[in-house]
């Protein structure tokens, strides 16, 4: 069973006066939409979808189901399951730090153990770092491929060979307005590359040439692989 390729495994609730936010989060790894039950867990599969090693996910994939020693039963659902580009698996429950009671952290440690007799991984994650979420934040929102323009991408390639400010080298590449979505595409698509963690994007944000999965290698981005 290819666990990234399934339909969740229950169905995210919707009522009146309902304090999470449920949704269907548009993936461009995975060509199609992945759900979530919280804007913490939407904020976890951006920089997932982000990721240039992972190939595939999907939400509450499976449920795990024992007897806890003082006899009762236990259920949980995990929150993801990610495919890497390897082929191994990594399964994702997404829970801050502060809301961690007795209860989900036996859980959490009882998915990690199942997850280790399959040969999985397993990670609980929380809140992510601020700076790093609203860049992947913003770039996401050029994520799909309908703003790439092979042309455009070579010279934004070619320009930013060296390194250099953001904007001043869009403006080497023509008019701004046209350019910046092609650029903030290659961003994430790891063609081009920042340092997403020091600062929010700007104007003077240096910009170089990005490590690109290829072929199971690290390789600098060039023209023919921009306009791919």
């Amino acid at each position: 069973m290819r666990f990234e390729s399934v339909r969740p495994e229950r169905r995210f609730p919707a009522f009146r006066g309902q304090g999470n936010r449920c949704g269907w989060y548009s993936s461009a790894t995975c060509g199609g939409h992945v759900g979530y039950e919280s804007w913490l867990e939407r904020d976890r599969l951006m920089p997932l979808d982000f990721d240039p090693l992972v190939t595939d996910m999907a939400s509450q994939p499976f449920r795990l189901s024992w007897t806890s020693t003082d006899g009762k039963r236990v259920r949980h659902t995990p929150d993801f399951f990610v495919r890497r580009a390897d082929g191994t698996g990594l399964v994702v429950d997404v829970r801050p730090d502060e809301r961690i009671e007795p209860d989900d952290a036996a859980k959490f440690a009882v998915t990690a153990a199942a997850c280790r007799a399959v040969g999985w991984d397993f990670q609980r994650v929380g809140t992510p770092e601020a700076v790093l979420m609203a860049n992947v934040r913003w770039l996401g929102g050029y994520r799909h491929p309908q703003v790439h323009r092979p042309e455009v991408a070579a010279r934004l390639v070619e320009v930013f060979a060296d390194g250099g400010g953001l904007l001043a080298g869009v403006r080497r590449v023509g008019d701004q307005i046209a350019v910046l979505p092609v650029l903030f595409h290659l961003l994430w698509r790891r063609f081009l590359a920042v340092d997403l963690e020091a600062e929010l994007l700007s104007a003077d944000t240096r910009v170089r040439l990005g490590l690109v999965r290829e072929g199971g290698r690290d390789a600098v981005a060039s023209s023919a692989v921009a306009s791919g």
